[in-house]
């Protein structure tokens, strides 16, 4: 009998892993796909000469993540690599926003479009430098953070941690204006916004783009050398050094509970495997909840919370094995790992107000990976191993585009997409469509199909928005690992401090779970008072 057993062999389930194992508890994963890693995979399936990565590509906040740090996974091979310029945002008159590791190039960059606007991106990364650390610390710890943002307030000064709380709650679309007179800094920062389901006029908005800019800034968006499975690759292989195992092709169906406690789990198969301790579950809140527990077990009034549950924006990606790099005709984009493409602030609202209204885009923003610019490992010399994605609606009412896409995605209009976007990746690089060696499209219920984390082809399990956020993850009073059963939490995405590569989620469930008894079974009963309220 282990004493833990995870579910889930994503990142989140193997670090949540990890953590155990490091304090001698016996671990034991279970994943239903039929190889390990959740939406961090690479394959060949593209072309053969060619390594693709399946989802997520770069991991700027895996550079960043103290969780990451600490499990030391370069000691199992893990390379990381950069490509010359962390990113690129080229315009159709040819301007091209350019966000580098070094500071003078991009401040020079931004200069291009309004002088001083160089400065105002030094003032910005000036404040990173104060605060960063403790803002990353305040995301990577259970809610409420409170050593890290005591931290926070400490270096800020009540004046100054104001004048940051309002900053956090601003729309990036006012960010961008308030700070930037020309185009280029506010593209950087709605742009990296759009990572996640946030449009330009959000609230708190601002904060994520400012974030994964200073991020890009600092530590860049570096990616595993030979493919993001290198990164799972690493994980599995330190987990099974200490003791843990990692059974694929083992689906999950349900928790045991038994008076309140969880005991363990029982699989689609019917086997029935027994936790000691804890049963960490990386899997989104509602399948969890909805799914795998009896509501019976509950209470009543989560399962009415969980209603209101928001999945953030589905996603629908295409992967190219390219005969040659990207003709792009601004040439700073040719040197950039990850690539934005939209013509505007103007444009992305107008995309972001399209999804808002449940339509596909008819101009999709697309972001565009050039892997092998960042790790030339990726395919032969001279070529590149790309994708795009872009976000659609969950549910589509219409298409705000001609072809009048249902969201059957169907082979018709899952190539009347891929169509649409490689005409957007035209319209900036003349010539990318005759450079196509090999093509794959992975719509929404494909995503879905290859990892069930990524329900309708969600990526960061629930929106990013505020009021979904914080203690509000994933519903309000379950802000927290903990659940309202004894010895179940949660330890995906769908808890804070939310979605990406970065572990926080499955480590702060471990240490939830490595608390001392007493601590537990009162966080439980909270949650549960909070959940039934």
């Amino acid at each position: 009998m282990p004493d833990a057993v995870v579910i889930g062999a994503g990142p989140n389930g193997l670090i949540a892993a990890n953590v155990l194992a490091d304090a001698g508890w016996s671990v034991e994963v279970l994943e239903a796909q039929d190889e390990p890693g959740g939406a961090v995979r690479s394959d060949r399936g593209v072309d053969r000469d060619f390594v693709t990565d399946v989802f997520s590509a770069f991991y700027p906040l895996a550079a960043a993540s103290p969780v990451l740090h600490a499990l030391h996974l370069e000691r199992e091979g893990l390379r990381w690599s950069h490509a010359p310029a962390v990113l690129a945002h080229p315009l159709a008159d040819g301007r091209c926003a350019v966000l580098s590791r070094d500071l003078d190039v991009t401040a020079a960059g931004l200069d291009s479009f309004a002088p001083g606007d160089g400065a105002s991106w030094r003032e910005w990364h000036a404040l990173w430098q104060r605060v960063g650390k403790s803002l990353l610390g305040c995301l990577f710890t259970p809610f409420p953070p409170v050593r890290a943002g005591a931290r926070l307030a400490a270096r800020l000064g009540p004046a100054g941690a104001l004048r940051f709380a309002r900053t956090a709650l601003l729309p990036t679309r006012t960010m961008g204006e308030e700070q930037f007179a020309g185009e280029g800094g506010r593209l950087l920062l709605a742009g990296n916004a759009l990572h996640a389901d946030l449009s330009p006029e959000s609230a708190g908005s601002g904060i994520f783009g400012w974030l994964m800019s200073m991020l890009g800034q600092d530590v860049g968006f570096p990616v595993p050398v030979g493919g993001a499975g290198m990164l799972t690759t690493a994980l599995v292989g330190r987990l099974e050094r200490r003791g843990g195992t990692v059974r694929c092709g083992r689906r999950v169906s349900g928790v045991v509970v038994r008076s309140g406690r969880a005991v363990g789990v029982r699989t689609a198969d019917g086997e029935e495997i027994p936790a000691r301790r804890a049963v960490l579950a990386a899997v989104p809140a509602p399948l969890l909840y909805e799914h795998m527990l009896s509501p019976g077990d509950l209470p009543a009034g989560l399962l009415r919370q969980l209603g209101h549950f928001q999945w953030d924006f589905s996603t629908f990606k295409v992967d190219w094995a390219l005969d040659g790099p990207v003709p792009w005709t601004a040439f700073p984009a040719r040197q950039a790992g990850t690539v934005h493409l939209a013509d505007g602030v103007d444009d992305l609202t107008r995309f972001a107000a399209q999804l808002a209204t449940r339509h596909v885009p008819d101009r999709p923003f697309a972001l565009f990976g050039q892997m092998t610019t960042a790790d030339p490992t990726r395919s032969p010399a001279g070529t590149e191993s790309a994708w795009a994605y872009t976000h659609v609606p969950q549910v589509i009412k219409g298409d705000a585009g001609d072809e009048g896409i249902t969201g059957s995605w169907d082979a018709g209009e899952q190539n009347t997409m891929a169509d649409r976007i490689e005409a957007s990746v035209e319209r900036y690089a003349p010539g990318f469509r005759a450079l196509i060696r090999g093509r794959r499209i992975l719509a929404p219920p494909a995503l879905q199909g290859l990892d069930a984390a990524l329900q309708g082809g969600a990526l960061n399990a629930g929106t990013t928005a505020l009021h979904q956020q914080l203690v509000f993850r994933p519903v309000p009073g379950l802000g927290r690992p903990e659940t309202p059963i004894r010895g179940l939490y949660l330890a995906s995405a769908s808890a804070h401090p939310g979605g990406a590569v970065h572990g926080a989620p499955g480590a702060n469930a471990a240490r939830a779970a490595m608390s001392l008894p007493p601590v537990s079974a009162l966080a439980s009963r909270i949650q549960r008072s909070l959940a039934d309220a």
